[in-house]
């Protein structure tokens, strides 16, 4: 990792690690309220990589690591442990989605560190504006953490898009888990 920060930022980071070792399943992030501790230049790029202090994070043991305890808040996203809450910059989405499948009628997500998502009412999508106008894809991997469908996977959505009518107006959008995901800026799931 790149000395910027000295070896000051490097015991940080290995001490951020070695406090969120030890836990089965994902980590109840949720209930801990530790005190905030001083930005030691995490990022995760747009295009998923996680970086500390200009260099990218190249054990993808310590990203995974690192994931299991990411929780987004009101005033940003943190890495979060017993004892201290760790900001980390995100430029998009701190998931990217990679794959898709189908099973059962249901499409199922894999993302970047191989998390398994199925969608339905507790794993949306949702669909943002693009900056060239088009729609970008998102789907909630857990709590308020969104993955972004890569592009190559958002035209396979595309493929999977039907019309529908609703509401009096004709819609595109995809079905799964019993919803009808509508493709466009801001479309809510509705019951298939």
């Amino acid at each position: 990792m790149a000395q910027k920060g000295g070896q000051e930022g490097q015991g940080q980071l290995e001490a951020l690690a070695a406090a969120a070792k030890g836990q089965k399943g994902l980590p109840p992030v949720h209930l801990w309220n530790p005190p905030l501790c001083a930005d030691i230049g995490l990022k995760i790029a747009r295009d998923g990589s996680w970086w500390h202090q200009g260099a990218p994070i190249a054990r993808p043991a310590l990203v995974t690591l690192f994931a299991s305890v990411l929780r987004h808040d009101a005033d940003g996203y943190f890495l979060v442990t017993p004892v201290e809450k760790v900001p980390i910059a995100v430029e998009d989405a701190p998931f990217l989605a990679v794959s898709m499948r189908e099973s059962a009628g249901d499409l199922i997500f894999r993302t970047n560190l191989d998390d398994e998502v199925r969608v339905d009412d507790d794993h949306p999508l949702r669909f943002e504006q693009g900056e060239a106008g088009g729609i970008k894809p998102y789907l909630r991997v857990r709590a308020d953490l969104w993955a972004l469908l890569t592009r190559s996977l958002a035209y396979d959505l595309m493929g999977q898009a039907e019309t529908r009518q609703m509401n009096g107006r004709e819609v595109m959008g995809v079905s799964s888990g019993g919803h009808f995901f509508v493709m466009e800026d801001g479309g809510a799931p509705q019951q298939a």
